[in-house]
């Protein structure tokens, strides 16, 4: 198969990619800021069986050079089967201290990346019988679940991300994709430990990453546009 992940140098995003380059005969397209971690993957999975591709790339960037990313994944890819809108970016302030920056930054990471990303991507996925795409929104971006103080801008953007995958399911329909979207609960990453100091989460990002990996594989044969709570504890 081939697959791009974002956010793929920590946490999650940094376990997906492990769960596909151990699935062997894969090519695998990282996206991270951080180089050299992707680098160590690259260099610690030559015998795998699978082929990771480093874009070391700021996705905060993509909306004023759509097509700089993209392009390079062309040359590297004659189709794509699996697309995952990892990346993500949380700013805890209280309500009243946010300001512009703090929002448009969550909208340009959290929300326009993933629309810009697979808008330019699109037409890779024809090549492919299994045309998956799935976005990691996060349970406070989920209707209806408790929200908590500082993560405003965060959650809202979040929220965004996972009405852009209802709305694209039946946009892209017609093409063949399905896309469907995860919202994790509390995981032990950096990115928690960041949003609620001290608190330590019943789920691994091991755990995660590996139940992400079969979602991706697997749910686009069965079910298209949902969005899904997948959460053990709040936070």
């Amino acid at each position: 198969m081939n697959i791009i992940i974002t956010g793929a140098s920590r946490g999650i995003g940094y376990q997906i990619a492990e769960s596909f380059i151990r699935g062997g005969n894969n090519r695998t397209g990282l996206i991270a800021r951080k180089g050299g971690i992707l680098e160590n993957m690259k260099k610690e999975n030559i015998s795998s069986g699978s082929e990771v591709i480093p874009y070391v790339y700021d996705l905060d960037t993509i909306i004023d050079h759509p097509q700089e990313l993209t392009e390079r994944i062309k040359r590297d890819f004659d189709h794509l089967d699996i697309l995952i809108n990892n990346a993500g970016f949380l700013v805890n302030k209280p309500f009243t201290e946010l300001q512009a920056e703090d929002y448009i930054k969550s909208y340009r990471i959290n929300f326009l990346a993933p629309a810009f990303l697979i808008k330019n991507l699109l037409p890779l996925f024809s090549g492919s019988s299994l045309r998956h795409i799935v976005n990691i929104s996060s349970m406070g971006g989920y209707q209806g679940s408790e929200k908590f103080p500082g993560l405003t801008a965060y959650s809202a953007s979040k929220a965004a991300l996972s009405n852009l995958t209802e709305s694209l399911a039946v946009e892209l329909k017609d093409q063949g994709i399905h896309i469907n979207c995860l919202a994790p609960g509390a995981v032990q990453t950096e990115m928690l430990a960041q949003a609620f100091p001290g608190f330590k989460a019943p789920v691994t990002p091991e755990e995660m990453g590996e139940f992400i990996y079969h979602f991706a594989v697997e749910a686009g044969k069965v079910m298209n546009g949902k969005v899904i709570p997948v959460s053990l504890s709040m936070p």
